[in-house]
């Protein structure tokens, strides 16, 4: 007999099936055994009746057994059915049942709780079994939606996905937050963008995309950063401005959260959320919302950079105002960009560059880029910087290259924001941060 998927069982009612899955929950009442099963389709209640050939096979299997169940499916009658199951409408009478795979330790968490109800190093500890969990799946379902609608957002606007390299000749960003390693005899460093490469890539396609793992050597604890992560990055050439970037990246953003508002609706439920409204994002000026946090909350930015404080009570202006859960904060100083960000021709103290802010963290970083290769040379020297180190990257301007720009994009921030996680580590499947290195 071929495999059924439990999603699958509504429509074979009155049929003898199989089917492959873990031990959700089992129950005993009386001589009568329950037992909810779960594969990657969904879940669904079997019964295994007292003098059935499956009785004595299952007197021993407990939660997460993996099991191949044989049985008929049988409509349940109305009164028992469950609304809030795909499967609700049918149950599975066991006729045999073989042990797959089973624990051979205590369980240290009950995945079968709707709510774990464990601390976040709990959590992460036993991160391989946590995700068995019914809401702890529902993030990385989110995730994987975010990751397909963005690559389908890309490519119908004409972009080409690329694979950068991870392991660099010198440090992307500059500054002190690298990852150094030994390649061979000599040192190198771990990404901290794809940033030299994409824009070499669009001097070649116009439009490129990346997904791809990003380093950062930041001693951080927060709730907000990793030090590796998803990045979900895009140049483009041929652009009349910073806006032209801002308008794609929105356009990518509405396609990712209707998508999720579709394809997710039961994962959202759990977490008591929903996407954003689907209105226009509003573009304010750094200098703007500096003036906005004095007169609205009282507060004064330092060196004119605005912090996490700073970026929930903006979001939370926004919210009330425009009535969008994002913002993009523009034109930001040439002091606190990167040395390749285009200076703004009516004022070089600062940058045609954004943040994409979402429900109070920034999501996304971008602008337009320098394009010529001797402003570029002589800005990296005001950085502080030898062009010497930037060689192969300011080659490529000097064969010719169009205005452009792009953005990178936090995958996870996206998923944390959207679910209101308490830590951004919760969206990642396995995170890195100062402190761990395992699982």
């Amino acid at each position: 007999m071929e495999r059924t998927l439990i999603a699958e069982t509504p429509a074979h009612a009155g049929e003898d099936v199989l089917i492959r899955g873990w031990i959700d929950i089992r129950r005993d009442h009386g001589k009568l055994v329950f037992l909810d099963i779960r594969d990657h389709s969904g879940k669904i209640q079997s019964i295994v009746l007292p003098g059935s050939d499956a009785i004595a096979a299952v007197a021993d299997v407990r939660g997460e057994y993996a099991v191949e169940i044989e049985g008929l499916i049988k409509e349940r009658p109305e009164k028992m059915r469950n609304a809030d199951l795909p499967t609700g409408g049918v149950e599975l009478e066991v006729k045999s049942i073989r042990v797959l795979g089973k624990p051979s330790v205590e369980m240290p968490i009950d995945v079968s709780q709707t709510d774990l109800g464990v601390n976040l190093d709990t959590l992460l500890n036993h991160r391989t079994l946590a995700l068995r969990n019914a809401k702890v799946r529902a993030i990385f379902t989110i995730y994987s939606e975010v990751l397909r609608s963005y690559d389908e957002a890309m490519r119908a606007g004409g972009f080409v996905e690329i694979k950068t390299p991870k392991i660099l000749g010198s440090a992307t960003e500059g500054g002190a937050n690298f990852f150094k390693i030994k390649y061979f005899d000599r040192d190198a460093f771990l990404a901290q963008s794809p940033q030299f490469y994409k824009q070499a890539a669009m001097s070649a396609f116009e439009r490129v995309f990346e997904v791809g793992t990003v380093f950062r050597a930041e001693p951080h604890f927060t709730t907000r950063h990793v030090n590796e992560f998803t990045g979900l990055d895009a140049e483009m050439g041929f652009i009349g401005g910073m806006e032209d970037i801002m308008v794609e990246l929105e356009r990518t953003m509405k396609h990712i959260f209707r998508n999720i508002s579709e394809a997710c609706k039961t994962e959202l439920s759990s977490y008591g959320e929903s996407v954003p409204n689907d209105v226009a994002i509003p573009r304010i000026r750094l200098s703007e919302a500096e003036e906005i946090l004095r007169a609205e909350y009282g507060k004064e930015l330092e060196n004119h950079d605005i912090d996490g404080e700073g970026e929930k009570m903006i979001c939370e202006y926004v919210k009330k105002t425009f009535g969008s859960d994002l913002v993009f904060l523009t034109h930001y100083p040439t002091k606190l960009r990167p040395f390749y960000s285009m200076p703004s021709k009516t004022d070089p103290s600062i940058t045609e560059t954004f943040d994409l802010l979402f429900r109070g963290v920034e999501i996304a970083s971008g602008g337009q880029r320098i394009h010529e290769a001797d402003i570029l040379v002589e800005n990296i020297r005001t950085f502080g910087l030898d062009p010497e180190d930037f060689k192969d990257y300011v080659d490529i301007f000097r064969y010719g290259a169009p205005p452009h720009g792009g953005w990178g994009l936090g995958s996870e921030r996206i998923v944390q924001k959207l679910l209101g996680l308490g830590s951004i580590k919760e969206a990642v499947l396995y995170p890195r941060d100062v402190k761990r290195l395992t699982p």
